[in-house]
């Protein structure tokens, strides 16, 4: 049984339930599909269907141990129960909610909490109050559950000490209006949460999610998701505010009114030809009622309708569209003009939108005034002569997307959770496709490509290093059976250097992943040509990492894990629920090209793409076969690399460095001698030295972080691997007494970045003042913080890194620290502190003050 303390003072417990509070508990039950992590992560209790949760999905595994699994008792047999049960512990699931139906044995109820209590003694255990022998079993169950509070005993329950989660329902349409029943029922010491019957909407509890995430409406009939501008342009600007694009194709219907409550907002982003213009605009008038903020961008997702817009507020009218008409701008908004400007000649239609801000406004040589783009009651819109200009094969935003997005939209600020910085540096991993490690050197002809990236890079650059070799290159029954064992030598002596992890690029390298048919085939055309292989998407992925880990890897640290996605990027999800199933990370693809001869914003990818529910990761920047025309030269041409890092550093970060490459840049001096240029440059940046490894789960985490706000006061959960958040502030400040887990601030050009300890759950208080200034914290490291623990006038801070130290540390007069073992240099500067080490990679930080 489990030796919990429950305490029993119902004054104690009635003094606990407090005003609404971020520490104060919450719940949540939701029987829907397509469960939204960030919507119901910041919960203590998740009450979910089993059936349909996909346990394999990156949300679960970060909220696992707050998620329970319903399992409805009735009269079923007491031993179908337990195998049910242990079904969904070989799942994943941890924790229950036995739900107890009418007619259910008592003594079986029993049986069964202690048969959950003694096999898998972590688990924890809701049960609902009706028909339940709570008496027999309150020290192995954790929570109580009751759908309404009348004709319940409450006094009684409260005795057992335990937490008691009253469901009290209402209409769909007047569940957000409940905040009097919300408070009403936490005076009387319970949890509230208050849903529909069917258990299908994010309701309300004691606190309750900010809304992260924004339905974006397109169209894949012809193009894949990956390829739209929508995501393409879209994702990443939303991004880097904190929210997530949810990408939602029309032709499978409009999404239902109630499936959008979780939404902080909606963008139209349509070719135009949506076949139904009526219905679509008979549904976003009836997303707006219900509070939801629309942005059309582009065009209005049909061919424009004047009676249809003119329920929008829009009076559309036809113009003089003689050459010699020339019109100017004569109002214009901070916005506009971001990279270039709007072409003032693109529509021969002028709109006039009512009770309306507009962001500008052209008129022609007849006075005649047309408002491109506005930001309405509604939400907003914006034309494509003010919103992504074409040039040649490039596309450059006239409007700042950041500021149209976040004013039509009505997007709040947040404390984002940032995927490009971790203890105040910026984040550099490298890693390698395995392509052309066969490929000969021109300078010497008895080596091979991969030779010279084991010796020139790998071997003289000490930081962490991610290298995949592609299976048909080096297996013994692959395209080079003459080669091999001299190929199998040289991926066994990667891995078996202590700063290389080990990846695979596939076995076969397929070229064109969207050709896999539902058979799990791919035709020879569209991969390597191995003889006597039967392609199988198992093969390509599970089991090259499989062949990889038994013959070329001996340090368990550094077996394969990650596929890098080949040819040209696009997994679907028969290939990305097969990698999540087996638990292996993926990365590769976007099209980060951002440089001097092409600063456009357009030209960086966002963080990853969705596709049923799974992530594909892309990478930081792309490999040197761009830089170098598909490698028909320059070979030099990845120098240029480094402009992306820079541009994506300034005046935003955007990205992580990636040094992302090929095997056969080994094979040519020019080549080898860029690859050096850029680890040289990337080396003396503040930077954190991770693994490609350690990259991948920080991004995903991303989409399934969860948050609350009260005033100035944040709660922000499922941090599992990322560990910092950035206020878009220049010198903003935390208030560290109120924020326990936040080890240190760094201020960079307009962003504070908040370094955080290894708790995936953090409460943060930011404030107006540079408060920061009168406390002692960390400011940058390029390791992890290992450990992280805070007294009234004392902390100790361990850290663990992949490269020797470097650290910097604000320090106030009445503080002092201590390092052990002692820093090789230390030096001072104002009130700021550096420790450096010559190679000691692990330190203890102790800070001592008055």
């Amino acid at each position: 049984m489990k030796q919990i303390f429950k305490a029993v003072l119902v004054t104690l417990l009635l003094s606990s339930s407090l005003l609404a509070s971020l520490k104060t508990k919450s719940a949540i039950v939701y029987y829907g599909k397509d469960i939204s992590y960030p919507m119901v992560g910041i919960h203590n209790y998740i009450i979910v269907d089993p059936e349909k949760i996909n346990v394999y999905r990156h949300g679960f595994n970060v909220y696992k141990d707050k998620i329970y699994a319903t399992i409805l008792l009735d009269r079923e047999d007491i031993d179908n129960i337990e195998e049910k049960i242990e079904s969904y512990i070989k799942q994943g699931y941890k924790n229950f909610f036995l739900k107890i139906e009418d007619g259910t044995i008592k003594d079986q109820v029993v049986a069964l909490v202690n048969y959950i209590d003694r096999k898998h003694p972590s688990s924890k255990i809701i049960i609902n109050v009706k028909y339940a022998p709570i008496d027999e079993i309150n020290t192995e169950i954790d929570a109580l559950y009751t759908e309404g509070l009348d004709g319940i005993e409450l006094q009684k329950l409260q005795t057992y000490g335990l937490d008691i989660i009253d469901i009290e329902f209402k209409g769909s349409n007047d569940i957000d209006d409940s905040k009097k029943l919300v408070k009403k029922l936490q005076d009387k010491g319970v949890i509230p949460y208050i849903t529909n019957r069917q258990f299908t909407r994010y309701g309300k509890s004691s606190k309750n999610a900010i809304k992260r995430e924004i339905l974006t409406l397109i169209d894949e009939s012809k193009v894949d998701r990956m390829l739209l501008s929508a995501h393409q342009h879209g994702a990443l600007v939303l991004e880097y505010l904190g929210y997530i694009e949810k990408l939602y194709d029309i032709n499978h219907g409009l999404p239902s009114l109630e499936s959008m409550d979780h939404y902080a907002g909606v963008i139209v982003w349509l070719p135009g030809t949506y076949e139904n213009p009526d219905k679509l605009i008979e549904w976003v008038r009836a997303v707006i009622k219900k509070g939801i903020k629309v942005s059309f961008v582009n065009n209005f997702g049909a061919q424009v309708d004047h009676l249809l817009l003119k329920q929008l507020g829009i009076t559309v009218f036809d113009s003089n569209t003689s050459y010699k008409n020339k019109r100017k701008i004569i109002q214009r908004e901070s916005m506009v003009g971001f990279e270039t400007e709007p072409n003032l000649s693109a529509n021969d239609l002028y709109f006039a939108p009512e009770n309306a801000e507009p962001i500008y406004t052209v008129e022609d040589q007849e006075h005649m005034r047309s408002v491109p783009a506005a930001i309405t009651q509604w939400g907003g819109y914006i034309l494509p002569e003010a919103f992504l200009i074409e040039f040649g094969e490039e596309n450059i935003w006239a409007v700042n997307p950041f500021e149209y997005f976040t004013k039509t939209l009505r997007l709040k600020p947040l404390l984002v959770p940032d995927t490009t910085t971790e203890n105040g540096n910026r984040l550099l991993f490298t890693h390698i496709d395995g392509d052309g490690i066969m490929n000969g050197v021109e300078s010497n002809g008895n080596l091979y490509s991969g030779d010279m990236i084991l010796n020139k890079i790998l071997k003289r650059y000490k930081i962490p290093h991610s290298v995949s070799v592609i299976g048909a290159e080096i297996d013994d029954d692959g395209l080079y059976p003459k080669l091999a064992k001299r190929l199998q030598s040289i991926a066994k002596q990667f891995y078996a250097l202590d700063n290389v992890e080990a990846a695979t690029h596939t076995f076969t390298h397929p070229f064109k992943w969207g050709k896999i048919d539902k058979n799990g085939f791919l035709p020879l055309k569209y991969r390597l040509k191995v003889k006597n292989y039967d392609f199988s998407i198992q093969r390509e992925i599970k089991g090259s990492i499989d062949e990889i880990n038994k013959n070329y890897v001996t340090n368990e640290k550094d077996r394969a894990k990650t596929v890098y996605w080949s040819g040209d990027c696009m997994p679907r999800v028969n290939a990305l629920e097969l990698a999540y199933k087996n638990k292996i990370l993926n990365i590769n693809g976007g099209y980060t090209t951002i440089r001097n001869s092409a600063p456009w914003l357009t030209l960086v990818a966002p963080i990853g793409l969705q596709r049923g529910g799974y992530y594909q990761i892309y990478t930081g920047a792309q490999n040197e076969n761009v830089y170098t025309n598909d490698w028909l030269g320059p070979f030099w041409g990845f120098k240029k690399v480094v402009q992306t890092f820079k541009l994506t550093n300034s005046p935003r970060r955007l990205k992580p460095i990636d040094i992302y490459y090929h095997l056969y840049s080994g094979s040519k001096t020019a080549s080898l001698n860029a690859l050096k240029y850029v680890f040289d440059w990337a080396i003396k940046q503040d930077v954190m030295p991770i693994y490609t490894s350690s990259y991948i789960p920080k991004a995903m985490d991303y989409f399934t972080v969860s948050m609350a706000k009260e005033n100035s006061k944040w709660l922000v959960c499922g941090m599992k691997d990322l560990k910092t958040l950035r206020l878009e502030k220049k010198n903003a400040s935390i208030v560290f007494k109120k924020s326990k887990t936040a080890v240190g601030v760094k201020h960079f050009e307009n962003h504070t970045y908040i370094s955080l300890d290894n708790n995936s759950e953090h409460y943060i208080k930011t404030t107006t003042k540079e408060s920061y200034k009168t406390n002692s914290y960390l400011v940058s490291a390029n390791a992890k913080v290992a450990e992280f623990h805070k007294s009234k006038k004392n902390q100790k801070i361990v850290f663990d890194g992949e490269v020797p130290l470097k650290l910097e540390f604000h320090l106030t007069n009445e503080c002092r620290i201590e390092a052990k073992p002692q820093a090789d240099l230390e030096k001072h500067k104002d009130k700021n502190i550096f420790l450096e080490y010559k190679k000691a990679k692990k330190a203890t930080i102790m800070f001592y003050c008055k």
